[in-house]
């Protein structure tokens, strides 16, 4: 005798994304008690169905970017990249436009060698994490006043919520499963109270040049010429930026640095489900309401969870 087909709920206006279709029907599939005799393929797919939406999934490689980006080996050139960034000014115009709470606390996920952060010092409380030992040993040598420490973005737990959560440079975009983002936005979750403003700043789209960028580097002791390549992934969203370095001296490294591609509405899926809700999107920090134009964005939800 056949199985009776069941039919799963369809998704509502507000939820039009598969991750939160799939779960919908995963969790029909658990509790339809009069199935329990499926056919043996069937809860193999569901289990692993499950096990992808809700479980983080420790990969090594997310422990281990140093080996594919010679910035993150080098925390002094890391800061010489990134000098010119105007990050931390564009998070305190958000916090004075979108904040309900003055800034009070804050804490950056993913702070690097807390670079930004330390604009923050004002605060009455800041804390950075980052998953990297090497860039925070060389950020509390740079900025001894500030409380930084070595976590991981989809597991740490600090006991405490913050007023401002920080989660900038692309650190989101580093978590390439859709567990390890769950994670994360669980992880945003944790650590806020209600009225407390997130800023995330992630890749939203492939970067769209063809043809390889060329450039010139001579900073933190560094002399090279630089040629950048991308290429993009479209079955698991992750598009990779191939760095090649030719040293003044003769020698040659590689970088290879991978990045999840979230689309605008996963952003707000994720961080909906997480109980946030979104205020602001956008790509240039001088035009906040106008089209999406760029690859990166800005990203701006208020903790406002469910009763």
């Amino acid at each position: 005798m056949g199985r009776e087909r069941v039919a799963a709920p369809r998704p509502t206006a507000g939820t039009q994304d598969w991750y939160a279709h799939a779960f919908q029907c995963a969790v029909l599939e658990v509790h339809q008690k009069r199935y329990r005799t499926v056919r043996a393929a069937r809860p193999i797919v569901l289990e692993v169905g499950l096990r992808s939406l809700l479980v983080p999934n420790v990969n090594p490689a997310h422990m281990t970017l140093a080996e594919h980006n010679l910035a993150y080996r080098r925390p002094d050139l890391y800061d010489a990249l990134n000098r010119d960034s105007a990050a931390a000014v564009t998070c305190r115009q958000l916090v004075d436009e979108y904040g309900v709470l003055p800034l009070g606390s804050v804490l950056d996920l993913g702070c690097g060698t807390a670079r930004d952060l330390a604009e923050f010092s004002d605060a009455h409380d800041c804390v950075g994490v980052d998953i990297q030992p090497a860039l925070i040993e060389h950020a509390r040598q740079q900025h001894p006043g500030l409380d930084l420490r070595v976590g991981d973005l989809r597991t740490v737990r600090l006991g405490r919520t913050f007023d401002t959560i920080f989660c900038l440079g692309n650190s989101l975009a580093y978590l390439h499963h859709n567990e390890d983002i769950r994670a994360a936005f669980a992880t945003f979750a944790v650590h806020a109270h209600p009225g407390s403003l997130l800023i995330v700043v992630t890749q939203i789209a492939p970067t769209s040049t063809a043809a390889p960028t060329r450039g010139r580097v001579d900073a933190a002791d560094i002399h090279a010429d630089v040629i950048i390549e991308h290429s993009w992934d479209a079955r698991v969203q992750v598009a990779t930026l191939h760095r090649t370095w030719q040293f003044d001296n003769g020698a040659t490294e590689r970088d290879r640095i991978r990045r999840r591609v979230l689309s605008p509405r996963e952003l707000e899926l994720y961080a909906t489900l997480a109980g946030f809700r979104p205020v602001a999107l956008f790509t240039d920090p001088q035009d906040r309401t106008g089209p999406l134009t760029g690859s990166t964005a800005w990203f701006v939800a208020r903790y406002d969870p469910a009763p």
